[in-house]
């Protein structure tokens, strides 16, 4: 496991899912200033990492990072909106996130510091995988069009000004403290806490859709082995194995004792993606990363996790998903 120390550190979107494991990863021997707006973001996630005395709170948009009196080494941005179906509600978060970005690539510009900042395997909806860092990726949808122009906009960055970035394209990101993102939390998560009160997860299709679940304490061993990259570098961030969602709701019960069924409904979306799965050569070669927790250990650290179900997350939510008829976008 790679480790940091005594180190200034901003991680943007610090409080919620992703954002808030790294936290309790790098605050026993480091300064860090959380900066989240809290959209999908929880005080009870950073509820262990604040007890370090090391953890700092702005309660603010990613746009602000200069504004708090804090020089960074190395600043992670996680704070972006993180969901298709945030951007089928507001197609402005595009303008957002441009800008948000922006800030941040002018800080550490100004700071001379490294950035690794989240950015997505949607990008490589319509390609065929397995998906390379190097394909041509094509215009799909909003959230992809906005890590599209991060990612362009940060090598414009490193080809200016020489700054270090590196762009983390995360696959199917699971694991605990997920239940302040709601409905745009990973598949697992919402249906494990569909499938704990006895209630049949929706499926589109027929289930043998594939994804390539990678466990959040997976990720953040990457985006801590990203931070000494040197120039402009795009990595992605999986497993390199796609299950179905099938075999996942199979992982599921076996965990949890049950045996639910999942119910299927007829595919509604035109450009859906029926399978991802990273080729991760390049992040093993170059990071000296690879995954490893296999999909059933992680299922079960999730299930038999002190912060499973309605424990996820800040501990005062406790109504935050309920039954609902509504398929979940799988």
């Amino acid at each position: 496991m790679t480790t940091l120390s005594g180190k200034n550190i901003i991680v943007t979107g610090g409080a919620g899912f992703i954002g808030s494991t790294l936290v309790d990863r790098l605050c026993t021997n480091n300064k860090i200033l959380v900066v989240d707006n809290m959209h999908t973001g929880s005080i009870g996630n950073l509820s262990k990492a604040m007890k370090s005395g090391n953890v700092t709170l702005k309660r603010s948009s990613s746009a602000d990072i200069s504004k708090p009196r804090f020089d960074a080494d190395i600043v992670y941005h996680l704070g972006m909106y993180s969901s298709t179906p945030m951007y089928k509600k507001d197609p402005r978060l595009l303008g957002k996130v441009a800008s948000d970005m922006i800030n941040v690539l002018e800080y550490v510009r100004e700071h001379r510091v490294p950035l690794v900042f989240a950015s997505t395997s949607s990008i490589y909806n319509g390609v065929k995988p397995p998906h390379r860092e190097d394909a041509q990726y094509k215009v799909t949808d909003y959230y992809t069009e906005g890590r599209i122009f991060a990612e362009r906009a940060s090598e414009l960055y490193g080809l200016l000004y020489d700054s270090d970035i590196a762009a983390m394209r995360f696959f199917s990101v699971y694991g605990p403290k997920e239940r302040a993102k709601r409905e745009y939390a990973n598949l697992i998560s919402q249906f494990m806490w569909l499938m704990e009160k006895g209630h049949r997860p929706v499926i589109y299709g027929d289930g043998t859709q594939k994804r390539d679940f990678i466990h959040v304490d997976d990720v953040v061993e990457a985006l801590v082995r990203a931070h000494a990259v040197k120039g402009f570098k795009v990595y992605n961030v999986g497993t390199g194995s796609s299950h179905t969602v099938n075999s996942m709701v199979g992982v599921l019960n076996e965990k949890l004792g049950t045996a639910i069924k999942p119910k299927y409904i007829k595919m509604p979306i035109s450009n859906y993606v029926r399978e991802t799965l990273a080729d991760t050569s390049k992040a093993k070669r170059e990071l000296g990363f690879s995954a490893r927790i296999p999909l059933d250990k992680g299922i079960s650290m999730l299930t038999g996790s002190k912060s499973a179900g309605r424990r996820q997350g800040d501990p005062n939510s406790h109504t935050l998903l309920k039954r609902t008829t509504k398929p979940i976008i799988t």
